[in-house]
């Protein structure tokens, strides 16, 4: 039996205590004293004998109560943390300030090919193959943020280090062992955390309707998938959604801009680079987005821009899933689906000899063509409210609506920026603005649409007849491809067909388009 008995601490009270049971024969195997708590295991009590021992016990100067229970907390806690431990799927070794292993959990045991048992006492250095692992741990303290690079039994780690400090001094530390992937899943938490499915891509035109139809069907095959469109479409928004919609949705969605960075930086981004490859490097080497991927998706934005040597190193990586790391004679296999996107012509640039016609073969095996937003001129208005909304939010301000004139200088503009440039035309009005309505001069497009008998020129009308003839003029050219009928056109802007029909005569429109 075990029991717990509530004292009032004072000097020799615990002793007195255990002399109780050792008068009574009792064998006692284990003893926890946290006041004003003592706990004893004795396995000899049993429940008739316990009347008369707490009987004893409280005739002890000091002592509350005597009440059974059924662990004692030091072994409940120990119980719970070695299911914690064995729960863990990264590997864990606690060490102490030697650098001795005192403890290790059960994938620590897997990864190095010994027993928990067989661990414990080792040196934490020789078992990496890196003598100098332990003093950098001493050195830093114990404390190593999840960057320095090891390997364990021929697998690349990455090593997190905590500190036990024991009275202001440190006790040895936790040092936890992140496989890359695992280390890719929190970095795509972080990152990507708020990023939505095919919900996320808003639009009711027949061009959203059909790009979603055709992404959710690629989205499900587990092929190289290549999105095409102008820039500011929202290329990225369809790569992380049919990740979403994908079999790889649970693993890490990491991106890398190939225009963004220079080629040397890519290599390493992508590929990761080996221990001492070039001057500043992680001395354990890094790995890259491949390997930090793995299982899930890469996204290559402005694949277009990538150089002629990325691509050769990345046609080899199609081909078969291998790579090298920068500077690193190892070759890796890793399990990633490739999307890349690019607002360039690639067969332009595959007959210009400017792109490798075998990559971009391997990377059209599906493919996704976005729309431009002058295409789907009936989802303006609608992403027009949506972003109304959000930064109205954003600037803490009240909501406010767009009034018919904005509304048809919305719909009359080109659009060459597409959804971006809606959005940040949005923004700047309502953060410039304070009323509870936007009207076309707060949307500041005049200036941005040039007339072609200018030269280019922005157009500069002598009157306001003039002015309003000259939108009336662009709205019109504008809608009419999409809408090529008066009476279309007049239900789309929500009017009459005569008085359509009679300003399309007006302005020569189709033949004076």
């Amino acid at each position: 039996m075990r029991i717990d008995v509530l004292f009032a601490d004072r000097v020799g009270i615990a002793h007195e205590i255990l002399a109780v049971l050792a008068k009574r024969r009792l064998n006692v195997v284990a003893v926890e004293v946290d006041p004003p708590h003592i706990h004893i295991d004795a396995p000899e009590l049993d429940v008739p004998g316990f009347g008369a021992l707490d009987a004893a016990l409280r005739a002890v100067l000091g002592v509350e109560s005597v009440t059974p229970i059924d662990i004692l907390p030091g072994t409940r806690r120990r119980l719970h943390l070695d299911a914690l431990l064995a729960a863990l799927p990264d590997p864990v070794l606690a060490v102490d300030r030697a650098c001795r292993i005192v403890l290790a959990n059960a994938a620590a045991a897997t990864v190095a090919g010994r027993s928990e048992a067989a661990l414990t006492g080792a040196d934490f250095g020789r078992l990496f193959g890196d003598a100098e692992l332990s003093d950098l741990l001493v050195d830093n303290g114990f404390r190593l943020a999840a960057g320095q690079e090891v390997m364990l039994n021929g697998q690349p780690f990455l090593l997190d280090a905590t500190p036990i400090v024991e009275d202001g001094r440190s006790a040895g530390g936790v040092v936890t062992l992140f496989a890359p992937s695992r280390l890719g899943e929190r970095l795509n938490a972080l990152q990507n955390f708020d990023e939505g499915g095919f919900d996320r891509i808003l639009g009711e035109s027949a061009p959203v309707r059909s790009l979603k139809a055709r992404a959710a069907r690629v989205a499900a095959v587990d092929a190289p998938l290549l999105i095409l469109g102008e820039t500011g479409t929202g290329k990225e928004l369809i790569a992380h959604a049919c990740h979403r919609a994908s079999p790889r949705r649970d693993k890490p969605f990491l991106a890398l801009n190939c225009a963004a960075v220079p080629e040397s930086l890519a290599e390493s981004e992508l590929f990761g680079y080996a221990p001492g490859s070039f001057t500043g490097a992680q001395r354990g080497g890094k790995p890259g987005l491949l390997e930090l991927a793995h299982g899930g998706t890469v996204f290559l934005d402005e694949i277009g821009e990538m150089s002629p040597y990325l691509q050769a190193k990345l046609l080899r990586f199609l081909n078969d899933g291998r790579f090298r790391r920068v500077g690193g004679d190892r070759e890796q296999t890793v399990d990633v689906r490739v999307v890349s996107a690019t607002h360039r012509d690639l067969d332009v640039m595959v007959a210009e000899h400017s792109f490798r016609e075998d990559l971009f073969y391997r990377l059209n095996v599906l493919s996704l063509q976005v729309p431009a937003l002058r295409e789907r001129g009936d989802d303006i208005l609608l992403l027009a409210r949506h972003f109304i909304a959000r930064a109205c939010a954003q600037a803490r301000r009240p909501p406010c609506r767009l009034t018919v004139a904005a509304s048809a200088a919305l719909l009359a503009n080109p659009w060459p920026g597409n959804v971006r440039q809606l959005e940040n035309v949005i923004f700047r009005a309502v953060t410039m603005s304070d009323g509870a309505y936007l009207d076309a001069a707060d949307l500041e497009l005049a200036g941005a649409r040039m007339d072609a008998e200018t030269g280019g020129e922005p157009a500069e009308p002598s009157s306001w007849d003039e002015a309003a003839a000259a939108f009336e003029r662009g709205l019109l050219r504008r809608l009419y491809p999409r809408y090529p009928s008066s009476r279309k056109l007049a239900a789309r802007l929500h009017t009459s067909h005569t008085m359509i029909a009679n300003k399309l005569r007006k302005y020569g429109i189709p033949d004076g388009t």
